[in-house]
């Protein structure tokens, strides 16, 4: 259930805005945060990009800096307004992540940032079985959510915002194994490492080759 903070945060651009930056402080600033899904991975012109849930479009503004195909998708019609808006340079669909208007093997990267938490278990399995389906082989998925703290000194805080601005899914969240999820349906985890006391996590993984794409590579096929 919504607490009524959450829901002036995403009614009030500027709202949302300082309760960005004052999250991100914990890693060095909104900037950073936006990137560190992105820290070590080589973004060339012509990648094509997936932003899923692109909110606003904050982290697709980075993503537009360094390839000329990013697409942004969200099921929130005011958010693809903003987003336009903010970031004119990319290209916006408004959709649902757990059934995607895209076709099989399309995109070279998938990025999201701070929206998985928001998803009930089963949707959010499906959105992420939907990650793999239109990523082409060897594709990466990049993402940034919450995670448990295993620092003390992050826990009030953590548990404070989740309190006054998520609903239950963000708890249900702290409790998921989501590398252990993505390997489970096919990822290999490249990267996978814990900021800011351990509450927030990012995760690299890869799209890897099936068997028969193997078999089809080697026969020429």
């Amino acid at each position: 259930m919504a607490t009524i903070l959450r829901d002036l945060s995403y009614r009030y651009q500027w709202l949302y805005d300082s309760i960005s930056w004052l999250a991100a402080l914990s890693v060095g600033g909104e900037g950073r945060f936006r990137r560190l899904a992105l820290e070590g991975l080589e973004i060339q012109p012509e990648t094509q990009v997936l932003d899923l849930c692109c909110g606003s479009g904050q982290a697709t503004q980075i993503l537009v800096q360094r390839s000329r195909h990013v697409t942004g998708l969200d099921a929130s019609p005011f958010s693809i307004q903003r987003a336009q808006r903010n970031v004119p340079q990319a290209q916006y669909v408004e959709a649902f992540a757990e059934s995607m208007p895209f076709p099989d093997q399309h995109f070279d990267l998938v990025h999201t940032s701070a929206a998985l938490h928001e998803m009930q278990p089963d949707q959010l399995h499906k959105i992420l079985q939907e990650v793999y389906r239109v990523l082409k082989p060897g594709g990466l998925f990049c993402l940034v959510d919450f995670h448990a703290p295993n620092h003390l000194l992050f826990l009030p805080g953590v548990y404070l915002f989740l309190y006054l601005f998520e609903t239950e899914t963000a708890w249900q969240l702290l409790e998921t194994d989501l590398g252990e999820v993505l390997k489970a349906i096919g990822f290999q985890i490249n990267r996978s490492k814990l900021y800011a006391g351990g509450s927030l996590q990012v995760i690299q993984a890869q799209k890897t080759q099936s068997i028969l794409e193997d078999v089809c590579k080697v026969s020429g096929g």
